[in-house]
């Protein structure tokens, strides 16, 4: 059985393409083209489940078609449509970091390099010009920026986000 933290996130099938089961789908990173992958990782009814990779193509930096083997009529494909694409976690490291979804860091631990732990990230907040990780606090949630400046490091194993972030932040 494939575990949700045994995978990431890199795309979303977005709609049939023709009448022989290809769909459009969007993709946060192309490590599906420069490595050897046979199959993405779909989730289908809170299960997720490996579908082995037919053909596919980029048209853009950020979309592309895709066909998966047995999926063969546009019926078949809007099953697809709106679920998200994943890749197995042993492929994250080939992925260049601005490439990664950001809801990837849910469930990451951030961790300064001055005050130690500051919590879990319980959500992104994508609604500002500049994203936040939502850490859930006793009192108020404490949004800290999502920004590289910021990053120290990433262990993905571990799910901890190692920050040093600008002194007074914390207390605002």
């Amino acid at each position: 059985m494939i575990l949700k933290e045994d995978v990431f996130p890199i795309g979303q099938i977005i709609k049939p393409h023709g009448i022989h089961g290809e769909m459009s789908f969007t993709f946060t990173s192309d490590v599906f083209d420069r490595e050897e992958i046979p199959c993405f990782i779909i989730e289908t009814e809170g299960i997720l489940v490996p579908f082995f990779i037919e053909t596919y193509r980029l048209k853009t930096d950020t979309a592309g078609l895709l066909k998966i083997i047995d999926v063969d009529t546009q019926e078949k494909a809007k099953a697809f449509v709106g679920l998200t694409i994943y890749l197995p976690a042993k492929f994250i490291e080939k992925v260049n970091g601005e490439n990664i979804g950001l809801d990837y860091f849910v469930g990451f631990l951030l961790i300064d390099s001055e005050k130690g732990g500051i919590g879990m990230i319980s959500e992104i907040d994508q609604t500002t010009e500049n994203a936040l990780f939502v850490i859930e606090a006793a009192e108020n949630d404490l949004l800290i920026p999502v920004s590289a400046a910021y990053i120290v490091g990433v262990d993905h194993k571990k799910k901890i986000i190692h920050v040093s972030l600008p002194e007074g932040l914390l207390e605002l």
